[in-house]
C-alpha cells in the first residue's frame, strides 16, 4: 500500500524539527562553547542561534498542523491518535514562543543587571528540552502511523 504524500511530508517535517533542535542544542552550541571558551564570547552567538530555532519550530510547527489537518476528509473531526499529536505540536510551539518571548529577554535582562543568569537558564534548558522530546513524540508517532 502506498503512503500518501501528506504522510510523508508530515514525518519529514518533524524530522527536521526534532533533528533541528538535536543539532543545535546538543551538538553545535557545546562545541561552540568547548571551542571559544568565553561565554561573553559565546553567549550572545548561542542566543541567536537559540531564537533562529524558536522561530523555525514555529513555522514547523504550524506547517505540522496544517498537514495533519490536511490529511482527513473534510467535515471529519481528526481521531484521538491525530489530537494528541497536534497537542504535542502546540505545546512544543507554546515551549518556544515562551522561550523566545519571555525566557530569552529575562537571561538578557539578567546578564545586564547581575540578575539571577543560572535561573533564567535552566528554565531556558528546559524549555528546549521540552520542545525536543515533543518533537521527538511527534515523529515517534507519525512514524509508527506507517506500519499500519
Amino acid at each position: 500500500m502506498a503512503v500518501p504524500v501528506q504522510q510523508r511530508l508530515s514525518i519529514l517535517i518533524a524530522a527536521v524539527w526534532w533533528g533541528g533542535i538535536t543539532a543545535l542544542s546538543f551538538l553545535a552550541v557545546p562545541v561552540l562553547f568547548a571551542s571559544l571558551g568565553s561565554p561573553a564570547v559565546v553567549g550572545p552567538v548561542a542566543a541567536k542561534l537559540f531564537s533562529l530555532q524558536c522561530y523555525a519550530g514555529l513555522l514547523l510547527g504550524l506547517a505540522l498542523l496544517v498537514t495533519l489537518r490536511q490529511g482527513h476528509e473534510r467535515g471529519s473531526p481528526p481521531d484521538a491518535a491525530t489530537l494528541t499529536t497536534l497537542g504535542f505540536v502546540l505545546f512544543a510551539m507554546l515551549l518556544a514562543l515562551l522561550q523566545e518571548f519571555g525566557v530569552a529577554q529575562n537571561i538578557v535582562a539578567a546578564r545586564a543587571s547581575g540578575g539571577n543568569l543560572r535561573l533564567w537558564h535552566g528554565v531556558g534548558s528546559a524549555m528546549v528540552l521540552g520542545q525536543w522530546l515533543c518533537a521527538g513524540v511527534v515523529l515517534w508517532r507519525l512514524s509508527g502511523r506507517l506500519s499500519r
